[in-house]
């Protein structure tokens, strides 16, 4: 008997997430990633794969657009605030985000990331 073979992994970016953002993306209902646009964001182009990986868990997504701004207040000028996070409001989201970007990481610029979910999510 031969073995089977193995798949080959999906090549992706690989993105950390907190919990709370991954379980929306998982869900289908966080549909807008938005990052600083520091060198390997840089890369990501429409059509590219995103793994988002939290606690153990995983799921894949294509960009289906980017689209790159000055800053966060830029970027909620032109992007649905429930594309990004449904749950809180733009104000409450500004704030997030700055807590986890101080100033001089928003001062690369920021990227909003289209994503759609290829696979559903699984534990690696």
């Amino acid at each position: 008997m031969s073995a089977r073979p193995t798949a080959m992994p999906v090549r992706a970016h690989e993105m950390g997430i907190y919990k709370r953002y991954f379980d929306l993306i998982a869900t289908g209902r966080k549909t807008t990633e938005i990052r600083v646009n520091d060198a390997s964001r840089k890369k990501i182009k429409e059509g590219s794969l995103i793994r988002f990986r939290c606690q153990g868990d995983e799921v894949l997504t294509r960009v289906t657009r980017v689209a790159r701004y000055a800053n966060f207040d830029e970027m909620f000028d032109h992007e649905s605030v429930a594309s990004v996070n449904p749950l809180a409001t733009r104000e409450e989201q500004v704030n997030n985000i700055r807590q986890i970007y101080p100033p001089e990481r928003e001062a690369l610029g920021v990227v909003a990331i289209g994503i759609q979910l290829v696979d559903p999510p699984r534990t690696i």
